[in-house]
Formats: C-alpha cells, sequence, structure tokens
C-alpha cells in the first residue's frame, strides 16, 4: 500500500509546480505591459519571485553557520586562500629565519666601557674640598655606604671630580659603584676603593613600568594585559636574538628584518588573534617592511652613512667583534619603523572591518576609500609621532650645533644628523605605504566574509 503513495502524490506536486510558472509568466506579462504603460522614469512593482530571491541572497550573505567563523570562510574563498598562504609563506620565511639566524656561539666580553659591574650604595655625606695639586680648582667628594658585595656595610670617601663637571649628590641618593682593580689601585692607605658609577635607576623604572602596566589593564581589561605581555616578549625576542645575532657576526640587515618580522607577528597574535584583520595588518606590514629595507640600504649607501657618527659604535668597532657600522645603522632603521607600521596596519584593517560591520551593502571599491579617508587622518598625525620621536632623541645634538653657530646646511650634512633624519625618511615612507597596502588587502578579503563572522571587537586595536 504504501508503494502507491508517491505515485498517489506525484500528480499533485506536478500540478503546484504548474501553478508556480504559470503565476511567474503572468507577474512577468503584467511587468512588461506596465513598463510599456507607465511614463518614463515611473518605477514598476517588483516581481514577487525575484524580491524573494534577492533577500534570500542578502540573508544568505550575512548568515555565517553555526560555528564557522570568518577563519572558516577565508579558506573557502580563492582571495582567503590566496591572503592566507601568502601569510603563512611569510611566517615560514620568518621560523626559518630564526632558526637560521639564532645566536648560538656568542660570549660577552669584560669591559670598563661602562665601570664594569657595579654594586648598590648610598649616599652618607656630600662635602666640597680642594681638588689638590698646584690648582685652585675645588673637587666634590662623597661617602658612600655599600648595601651589597662583599664590604657591604662599610663606609667609602669617593672623589667625584671638580665642581662644574661631577653630579650633585645629596645624602640619602642610592648610587651604583665599582670596586677599583686592585692593579690599578695605589697601594696607599688613603687610595679609594670604590668609583662612582651612576645614579640606582632601578626603583623609578620598576614603579613607571607596573605604573603603565596597571595603567593597561585597568583600561583596557585583558587586551591591555595581552599588550604588556607583547612588549614584554618583544624586548626579549631584541634582547636575546637581534643584538646576539648581530654580534655574532650575521648580517644586520637580515636579522633586524627577521627580528621585526618575528615581533610583528607576536604582537598581532596577542592583541588581535588570528583573523581577517590579523591576516590583512600581517602581510601590509611584511609588505612595508620589506619596502624599508631595500629603501634604507639603497640610502645609506648612496648617501655614505658609514656609521661612525657616535661613541657608541666606536666602542664597537674598537671591541674587535667583524660587524658592519652600515648594516648596525640600517638594522636602527627598520626596528625604529616596526612600531608605527604595526599601529597604522592594524588601525586600518579595524576601520575596514567598521564600515563592513555599520554597512554590510558595500562593495570592496566603497569600503576601501571609506577606511582610506580615515587613514589619511591618521597618517598626518602618525607622521608627526615619527618625526617628533626623532627630534627628541637629536636634541642635545640640536643644541650643540645651534649653540656653535653651524648653519642650516652644513648641520643637516653632518652625519649625526644625517643619520636620523634619514631613518626619518624612510620609515615615513613605508608607513605611507603601509596604509593603501593594508587598506585594499583588508578591504579585498572582508567582502567576502559574512557579517555575522566579523568579530564585535574588529575596530579595537
Amino acid at each position: 500500500m504504501y508503494a502507491l503513495v508517491p505515485a498517489a502524490v506525484a500528480p499533485a506536486v506536478i500540478a503546484v509546480a504548474m501553478h508556480c510558472m504559470h503565476m511567474r509568466r503572468v507577474y512577468a506579462s503584467r511587468r512588461n505591459v506596465s513598463a510599456v504603460a507607465e511614463p518614463a522614469g515611473m518605477a514598476h512593482a517588483e516581481d514577487p519571485f525575484e524580491d524573494f530571491e534577492r533577500r534570500a541572497r542578502e540573508r544568505r550573505a550575512q548568515r555565517a553557520p553555526p560555528g564557522r567563523g570568518a577563519s572558516s570562510w577565508m579558506v573557502s574563498t580563492p582571495a582567503g586562500r590566496m591572503l592566507l598562504g601568502s601569510v603563512l609563506a611569510l611566517a615560514l620565511f620568518t621560523l626559518v629565519g630564526l632558526v637560521a639566524l639564532w645566536p648560538h656561539h656568542h660570549k660577552t666580553q669584560d669591559s670598563g666601557a661602562f665601570g664594569g659591574p657595579s654594586l648598590p650604595a648610598e649616599v652618607v655625606r656630600e662635602a666640597v674640598r680642594p681638588c689638590g695639586g698646584p690648582s685652585p680648582q675645588r673637587c666634590r667628594r662623597i661617602e658612600v655606604e655599600l648595601r651589597g658585595g662583599p664590604d657591604k656595610g662599610g663606609t667609602y670617601p669617593i672623589t667625584l671630580g671638580p665642581l662644574n663637571t661631577s653630579p650633585h649628590l645629596s645624602a640619602g641618593t642610592n648610587i651604583r659603584v665599582a670596586r677599583a682593580p686592585e692593579v690599578a689601585r695605589p697601594s696607599a692607605a688613603t687610595a679609594e676603593r670604590y668609583s662612582f658609577v651612576d645614579v640606582d635607576r632601578h626603583v623609578t623604572l620598576i614603579v613607571l613600568a607596573l605604573v603603565f602596566a596597571a595603567l593597561a589593564v585597568l583600561l583596557a581589561r585583558w587586551r591591555g594585559l595581552l599588550a604588556v605581555v607583547g612588549v614584554a616578549v618583544s624586548l626579549l625576542l631584541v634582547t636575546k636574538f637581534i643584538v646576539p645575532a648581530i654580534l655574532e657576526g650575521s648580517s644586520p640587515a637580515l636579522v633586524s628584518l627577521v627580528g621585526a618580522l618575528a615581533v610583528m607577528f607576536l604582537t598581532l597574535l596577542l592583541t588581535n588573534g588570528v583573523g581577517a584583520q590579523s591576516l590583512a595588518a600581517a602581510l601590509g606590514i611584511g609588505a612595508s617592511l620589506l619596502l624599508v629595507t631595500l629603501l634604507g640600504e639603497a640610502v645609506v649607501h648612496l648617501a655614505h652613512l658609514n656609521g661612525y657618527s657616535s661613541d657608541l659604535a666606536i666602542v664597537l668597532n674598537q671591541s674587535g667583534i667583524n660587524l658592519s657600522l652600515q648594516g648596525i645603522v640600517l638594522a636602527g632603521m627598520v626596528i625604529g619603523a616596526l612600531g608605527v607600521l604595526t599601529d597604522m596596519a592594524v588601525s586600518q584593517a579595524s576601520a575596514v572591518m567598521a564600515l563592513r560591520r555599520a554597512n554590510p551593502n558595500q562593495s570592496t571599491r566603497q569600503l576601501y576609500w571609506g577606511a582610506f579617508t580615515v587613514g589619511r587622518d591618521h597618517l598626518s598625525a602618525t607622521i608627526h609621532t615619527l618625526v617628533l620621536a626623532y627630534t627628541g632623541a637629536a636634541l642635545p645634538l640640536l643644541l650643540v650645533l645651534q649653540n656653535s653657530g653651524v648653519g642650516f646646511s652644513d648641520a643637516v650634512n653632518t652625519q649625526d644628523v644625517a643619520e636620523p633624519l634619514v631613518a626619518m625618511l624612510v620609515g615615513a615612507i613605508g608607513l605611507i605605504a603601509a596604509v593603501p597596502l593594508t587598506t585594499g588587502l583588508a578591504a579585498t578579503l572582508v567582502t567576502r566574509v559574512p557579517v555575522a563572522a566579523i568579530p564585535d571587537h574588529a575596530h579595537q586595536h
């Protein structure tokens, strides 16, 4: 009996289908007639069937299946797969570079350039006494109580030097001192066993770092905590990979590029996670860093920046290590540009995501130009930040040049000024290039991602 059910239902199904086709032809004929009869420019009623299909397409475009986010949809689209493959290739290059360039044999050298190992001490009293000798010059002398080392608790005198060149250290000031080598210390009983190194700034730096971390967590919650962790990991990467690898003799340009890419990936993963925003930002930053490296390499050679502008570079050159000071100048440009590049790229990707959520019907071109307009305003402020950062670092040098009566033309031609100037301009060019690169990549990808699959926090960075 059940075998007869399909045979009985089939005529009804066929009848319903024929009725639907007939109604569609009727609506189509009515629409054509009304189109001829209506005056030009007057809109006609939309076919209910087409209206239903259009609304269904919009619902499918905006609805993400349960359990599938933006990452799954990126894999299912050609643009998403291309972007994901490019970022994976960049990550593989970074990983291979870290493994190949990781320092293994570098050993630090004992040097007295910075006073050597120091000990904590506290100033007990300060006095001004004659320096001795035929000159009537007066010197500043302090007595300190050691807070560490084999002579902890003992009080020892230290002569700081003439009044016009020595720091003023009042009683209670925490300082760092170094023990004089036995071979350099005279045998007289009045010889000083310790020398002044610097003021102890550990407490101030720790308190400032704790305030920074507390404010970041208080205002940004868990994202602020992840940002603090990212900063700590980035600094570890600089001190444990970039600096030792350069000292070991690896190419400073290649080491700085690989290190900057590693810092970028860590920062994006910790603060933004894996998604369309992070992928677009990563590829935009990577392309911009490559541009900065290539452009910096060319300009360093064209401008003949040999790296001998600072005393620290001379100390490195005299340490017996085979280093390229020109490469160190280039490495500083790459690392210095990374911060502003990351900020700009993440901001542009976030702007695209926010515009997509606000208006899902925008095309790729509309999203690009909307986010690009936002990026131009942000770009001007970020360039000013970059310029002022380099200007602030070079302020003592600018004061010396101004006080010496050096003209502007001669000042910018000196290597001391030309190095930060070139670094600033190269970084600014990379920053400008990051805006269209990141915006275009993000707009191309996000238009193929359902709106429901874009996280609500996409605008935060």
